[in-house]
């Protein structure tokens, strides 16, 4: 068992380059599979749910070939492998599996998604979706079993704006015949993102971004070079980082914009922020006032801060309110933060958080941003060292954490038991 060791009392100072961002490389790899040539994208994040895609891409017969952040996959020779177990159970999304596939091939078998276990994700809107572009789909024994003589285009309302629903309907509605429209869209950049790739591949899609998407199907897509956007949640962690032990930390290769929500908050707060053109500076200062911060869809506060935001606020002084729109049952880090000294307590979708100091202790990420928070605490301890296990989870959504805190000027190492 691996765990991380933290010995905190230490301002981060220097700079952080940010990787590309994890939510859209789940999507993108997939989307792949839509191609009939070689796919290249760079600005790969290497994290564990990247390496368990390779696998699953490798075992449907596609080749995949990795050189430093760049990943080629070429999927000429891919096939329609049923994959009601195996590497799709690891992943929470894998159902992108399911809108490529039934693009593809007009038929798919994939296990239900696995991953982080903060609440379940219904695909209930995935299916409504797939459904109305003229698929069957039914649950057997845990796999999503899907197959369509064709698929057609067609009007889809989503009841709620999920993301994972609009780029699976995306991936499928892109080699549909006819046009699809998706209303109540979700408008995350990484929906975008996707858009953006599909595109380059041969695809016409309008709309990404906003409440309502145009697809022109077509019937054949080809491969392309893409580039990934930056990890607005990962860059977002490391502002929320250098906050926290009152440090002076350049985070580059962002775009500032899509981290408007979480930067209002934090000058809210009294921390200083300046933005550049790709680029953004956090100045900590001595005293931070409390806030309240509600998590909403995007352009709204990203409920992936919702965690690393609630070890920030245990440094302000006063009582804050930290409330979670998007999911109810994202505070399983708050146990582990009252373990360290916290004052926390959780009614319904919110978490009343007193300030105060926190002291070294060990403690267990139940999921991937849960851990993020933990590392943030641990920073913020002057004495002692501070364990956080469950590290299989903060792998999923953050490459080279150690080495870019130790960059910074922090004391975190790994150890194995």
């Amino acid at each position: 068992m691996e765990k991380l060791m933290i010995t905190g009392g230490r301002p981060l100072q220097g700079t952080v380059s940010i990787s590309g961002a994890k939510n859209s490389a789940i999507a993108l790899i997939p989307a792949a599979i839509l191609a009939e040539s070689e796919v290249i994208l760079d600005n790969l994040p290497l994290l564990s749910d990247v390496a368990v895609y390779s696998e699953i891409l490798e075992e449907l017969g596609a080749t995949v070939a990795w050189e430093g952040s760049q990943m080629k996959i070429d999927p000429s020779s891919i096939k329609s492998i049923p994959m009601p177990n195996g590497p799709v159970k690891k992943l929470r999304a894998s159902y992108y599996m399911m809108g490529a596939m039934l693009g593809r091939f007009k038929e798919a078998i994939i296990g239900l998604p696995g991953g982080c276990n903060f609440e379940p994700r219904p695909i209930d809107q995935h299916i409504k979706g797939f459904e109305a572009l003229g698929a069957t789909v039914t649950n057997e024994h845990g796999a999503i079993h899907l197959h369509a003589k064709e698929l057609r285009g067609n009007k889809i309302y989503l009841d709620v704006s999920s993301v994972g629903a609009t780029i699976n309907i995306m991936l499928a509605a892109a080699r549909a015949k006819g046009a699809t429209i998706i209303e109540n869209a979700a408008k995350e950049p990484e929906i975008i993102d996707v858009a953006t790739l599909l595109n380059s591949m041969g695809a016409i899609i309008k709309g990404a971004g906003t409440e309502t998407i145009r697809i022109e199907g077509v019937s054949e897509l080809h491969g392309c070079r893409h580039s990934i956007i930056p990890d607005r949640i990962q860059a977002g962690t490391y502002m929320i980082a250098a906050a926290a032990t009152r440090g002076n930390v350049l985070i580059d290769n962002v775009i500032p914009k899509h981290m408007e929500a979480l930067t209002a908050k934090m000058q809210e707060m009294g921390i200083g922020i300046e933005e550049y053109d790709e680029s953004i500076r956090v100045l900590g200062t001595p005293r931070y006032e409390h806030v309240d911060v509600k998590a909403l869809v995007y352009p709204g506060f990203a409920t992936d801060l919702q965690s690393p935001m609630t070890s920030l606020l245990t440094q302000a002084q006063g009582v804050s309110v930290l409330s979670d729109f998007v999911y109810s049952n994202r505070f399983k880090h708050v146990p582990e933060l009252v373990r360290m000294g916290a004052k926390i307590r959780v009614e319904g979708r919110s978490a009343i958080i007193e300030g105060g100091r926190l002291n070294a202790a060990k403690v267990k990420a139940a999921d991937l941003r849960a851990g993020a928070a933990l590392v943030i605490a641990g920073l913020t301890v002057s004495e002692g060292v501070t364990e956080v296990t469950g590290v299989e989870y903060i792998d999923r959504g953050y490459d080279h954490l150690v080495s870019n805190l130790r960059h910074l000027g922090a004391d975190v190492w790994r150890q194995t038991e």
